[in-house]
């Protein structure tokens, strides 16, 4: 029964091999050349075409210029093989072999150090030929690779006629003591008992040759000429010869051309046609030819055309954005944010360069920042400078987020209450984030340490602070934040005066984080199995952080550790009380001054909108919200372009806001301004006024200004004075040293100082450094570019059925003293298989950075693979224990991109079929094949195929035709068929 469930799954991953699409041929009326003359003439295989035939040689070997014999190909000449040490090639087929002290790995082409500890398979005592396997019992077994046979004494062994066609040039039988070689008729056996060398026809005459004059040479010759065909020396044709009246006629096959003397064949060169009907390279081959593409295509299965790769096709190409282009893509980050590690998206912290242009206070916000002023002084238009606030009393502290939450009919009702340092940003189409008070790490003052995780400064010493975090589903609905109808000033009242519905929760925050993420329908499925389809739906991921009060701390009763466990227990039941709010959708926010709540908006409406909101049209079926730059004009029922003297900075809205500052003859007011600066009018860099608009001074000497429309102008400090009024940055501050990238010049020492770990400079003589964009940091101190900024996360996804692990801040180089470790446990009676398209590991340090693959984290315990050099070509192959225990390391020298590698765990009844498809070389020696183990869409499918073989019906048939090219399904056809074989 097992062996039929075998089969029944296996067909099933043949029909993906392109076998449904075999259909019977017809009979071919023409002559079949292959059954006559000698296999056509042909030393390994002859495929006959209509009208003609073709000769075709074994892998490993190449089609001679004759279009018959067949010759062996040095695959070491290209990239060693793909050997890590020593490639030696051998006829038909190569072998990898490797230096003092190492062994081959399952592979078959990395080396693994040996151990000398032990009598498992990492010493060298264990006999084994090939592959040595360790048994359950703390044995050892000894296993060929794939065209081999175990020797009798279970560790030698015997090479047959599957690998590299037994190492003869033509015709291979195998026999007790191993292959035995033989050549094609026209040939003769070479003393080296392997190569065949064309027969000398001078030697099939008689043994008196010698005494034959030179007048019976000639004669006989002559007799030859009149008496020829096709029975004697195939008529001199090079290729087919066919006897006719007037004597014998010469033809070629496919991909020859005969020559003048009409007996010899030529070799067409295809490519000098119309590029041989290829879209990009062609390339001329003995008898044929070959299409290949650019780099960022891949040719698709009619080998010819080539198809642009969708690189977008995967959500984690890029951090945002993915824009597709021919051959290529592009990684594009939302407005305040930038791009580190050529693919993530980390947020601008604007205030770290020039202060972010605030005249006093500088808070960095996700995406954005804020400028702030002291006590006395209010915010100017331009939003950066600071000008006296007449008659307005000193600021008060913002206040503190407030969760209130009362029992009322139907239930816990909550409002969440925020005045001040509130941040409402939307993501994608159904996501958005709000933030109110300040997290922990960025209090006004301090200053982050250099990984970014902590505050610096003794104002730190005194905040104790409770950080947790929770997830709400909220309904069915996608997610949408809108406006409420209710006052809820009126309602909080109501709910305090009731005596019967007190607060059950009247909380104060340090710090609040709303994130609401919608998810789309999906599969619901276990196994690959199919199970109906999950609602759509939205889920709030909340991140409070809650300051304990330490007046709550007695000597007596309750030290620091009770006060703060009774504040986590508060805080739990807080979270509790408003999870049930917010599943009965009775959850109301106030932020700055408007109401709101969750409101449930279905994905699909099922009826179109009749009218949309204010501020927004009806294009392409939906409601969309007038641009910044324009407002929603009711009478024209559309959006205008903001006319000149007015700006609009927000979506959405009904009218556009005045341009402050007169306007001034000469400079004309703009239409469509998006904000302040876009209004025109405003002061030029280098110059400032008393309102930042026209008529304008420049700034005085010792001074400059890099931005438009300001109030006034920075000191170079440290005394430090200007070739010239009007200096419009920094760098124009006659310095005493002039300062290098990686450098900032202190106005208090006059001294340049290389930045500190997590920042860089790129530019010279600048009083600054940039700090890394999100949660970023560089290797040193002196940093020079963004691309030295690296996340230092151990990348990757582990699942029972497939998975991948990243080097960090893959595809950027890695960061240096970097350590990560990985398990994958495969469920039971699975096994692992593990791909690695392509690793970059610098090889100039001797081995400093290396990736590990054992069974566990003993030094001595079952390796699978180990590397510390750059790979571009493919691997593929199966893990040496059921368990696997991964470990990557880097220390402080040379850096390099590192790796993606992702793997399958698949049912073991399969494990002898795959282990005998990763351990052929002839998987990577064709440059289609190797494209095929870099394609992750490729690999996606086929990974999913090989965790759940019923998943294959998932794939349609085109998908499944169109998805190896042929030589691929050739190579696993046979295979697999020879695995299904009773």
């Amino acid at each position: 029964m097992g062996a039929i469930c075998i089969a029944r799954d296996f067909c099933l991953f043949l029909l993906l091999l392109n076998t449904r699409q075999s259909a019977a041929l017809l009979e071919n009326p023409d002559i079949d050349e292959c059954d006559i003359e000698y296999n056509g003439g042909c030393v390994h295989e002859c495929n006959n075409i209509p009208g003609n035939y073709r000769c075709t040689c074994h892998d490993g070997f190449n089609l001679a210029c004759d279009g018959h014999n067949c010759l062996d190909v040095d695959e070491c000449v290209f990239n060693n093989g793909g050997c890590q040490y020593t490639c030696v090639n051998t006829m038909g087929s190569y072998e990898c072999s490797c230096k003092e002290g190492f062994f081959l790995s399952d592979n078959q082409h990395t080396c693994i150090h040996r151990s000398v500890e032990g009598l498992s398979c990492m010493n060298k005592e264990h006999g084994c030929a090939h592959i040595c396997k360790e048994t359950p019992k703390g044995g050892v077994a000894c296993e060929c690779r794939p065209g081999f046979e175990l020797a009798k004494n279970q560790r030698g062994c015997i090479l047959t006629c599957n690998h590299g066609n037994g190492g003869c040039q033509h015709t291979c039988e195998d026999m007790e003591q191993g292959p035995i070689c033989r050549c094609h008729v026209r040939y003769t056996l070479h003393p080296d008992g392997r190569s065949c060398v064309e027969r000398d026809e001078t030697t099939t005459e008689s043994s008196d040759h010698n005494a034959t004059s030179f007048t019976e040479v000639d004669k006989r010759v002559k007799r030859r000429l009149l008496m020829e065909n096709c029975a004697v020396n195939n008529g001199g044709c090079d290729s087919t010869c066919k006897d006719t009246s007037t004597g014998v006629r010469c033809s070629c096959p496919v991909g020859f051309t005969l020559q003048p003397d009409g007996k010899t064949c030529k070799d067409i060169n295809e490519c000098e046609l119309h590029n041989g009907g290829c879209d990009h390279f062609c390339r001329n081959t003995i008898g044929s030819f070959e299409c290949n593409c650019w780099k960022g295509f891949k040719l698709l299965t009619d080998e010819r055309s080539c198809q642009d790769i969708d690189e977008c096709y995967f959500e984690r190409t890029c951090g945002h954005t993915c824009v597709n282009s021919p051959g290529g893509f592009e990684c594009v980050c939302n407005k305040g944010y930038t791009l580190y590690g050529l693919a993530h998206c980390g947020d601008i912290n604007e205030c770290s360069v020039n202060n972010g242009g605030c005249e006093q206070g500088c808070e960095n916000t996700m995406g954005g920042f804020e400028c702030h002023c002291h006590p006395g002084y209010k915010l100017h238009w331009n939003k950066k400078d600071c000008i006296e606030a007449e008659g307005f009393p000193a600021t008060k502290p913002p206040s503190k987020p407030t969760l209130n939450c009362s029992r009322q009919e139907g239930g816990d009702r909550c409002y969440l209450t925020c005045q001040a340092q509130v941040h409402i940003t939307s993501g994608t189409e159904d996501s958005y984030t709000v933030t109110c008070g300040m997290p922990l790490p960025c209090l006004a003052g301090a200053q982050r340490n250099g990984s970014g995780s902590y505050c610096l400064g003794p104002e730190m010493s005194s905040v104790l602070r409770i950080k947790t975090t929770a997830t709400f589903k909220s309904g069915t609905g996608m997610c949408n934040l809108k406006r409420s109808q209710e006052r809820l000033k009126e309602s909080l009242n109501a709910a305090h005066s009731d005596s019967r519905s007190p607060f059950t929760e009247n909380v104060q925050f340090s710090y609040v984080r709303l994130r609401c993420s919608s998810s789309g329908p999906r599969m619901q499925s276990r196994h690959g199995r199919k199970a109906g389809y999950e609602e759509e739906g939205s889920a709030i991921t909340a991140e409070f952080e809650l300051d304990v009060n330490l007046e709550e701390v007695t000597a007596e009763s309750c030290d620091l550790g009770c006060v703060r466990r009774r504040s986590e227990k508060r805080l739990r039941k807080t979270i509790r009380t408003l999870r049930k709010s917010i599943h009965r959708e009775q959850f109301h926010l106030h932020f700055a001054g408007s109401n709101y709540e969750l409101a449930k908006r279905l994905a699909r409406p099922v009826d179109l909108p009749e009218h949309c909101g204010k501020g927004q049209v009806l294009v392409d079926r939906k409601c969309v919200s007038c641009t910044v730059g324009t407002y929603y004009d009711r009478d024209q029922g559309r959006c205008v372009l903001c006319p000149a003297g007015m700006y609009q900075d927000e979506e959405g809205k009904n009218s556009c806001e005045v341009c402050p500052g007169s306007e001034v003859r000469g400079s004309p007011r703009s239409v469509g301004a998006r904000n302040i600066s876009e209004c025109g009018g405003q002061c030029p860099p280098g110059q400032f006024s008393h309102d930042g608009f026209l008529p304008c001074l420049p700034c005085p000497l010792g001074t400059y200004q890099p931005e438009v429309g300001r109030t006034s102008c920075f000191h170079c400090g440290g005394n430090l004075v200007t070739k010239h009024n009007g200096a419009v940055s920094f760098q124009e501050c006659e310095t005493k040293v002039q300062c290098s990238p990686g450098h900032y010049y202190n106005t208090s020492t006059h001294r340049c100082i290389r930045c500190p770990m997590g920042t860089y400079q790129m530019e010279f003589g600048q009083n600054y450094c940039i700090s890394c964009p999100g949660n970023t940091t560089t290797d040193f101190d002196g940093s020079t570019n963004i691309m030295q900024c690296k996340n230092r996360h151990c990348g990757g996804e582990m699942g029972d059925f497939t998975g991948y692990i990243e080097s960090p801040n893959y595809p950027g180089n890695y960061p240096a003293n970097i350590e990560c470790t990985w398990t994958i446990n495969p469920p039971p009676k699975r096994r692992i298989l593990i791909v690695v398209p392509e690793i970059f590991l610098p090889i100039e340090d001797e081995c400093g950075d290396y990736l590990v693959m054992r069974k566990s984290s003993l030094s001595n315990s079952v390796t699978t693979y180990e590397t510390c050099q750059t790979y571009e070509r493919p691997i593929a192959f199966t893990s040496r224990s059921k368990r696997l225990w991964i470990q990557f390391k880097s220390n402080e020298g040379n850096s390099g991109k590192g790796f993606q590698v992702p793997y399958v765990t698949y049912d073991e009844d399969y494990q002898e079929l795959i282990e005998d498809i990763v351990r052929d070389g002839r998987l990577y020696a064709s440059e289609n094949h190797q494209e095929i183990l870099k394609d992750k869409k490729l690999m996606k499918a086929l990974f999913d195929v090989l965790a759940h073989p019923q998943n294959f019906f998932n794939y349609t048939a085109q998908e499944s035709r169109e998805m190896f090219p042929k030589s691929f399904i050739r190579f696993l056809r046979s295979k697999v068929l020879r695995f299904l074989r009773p």
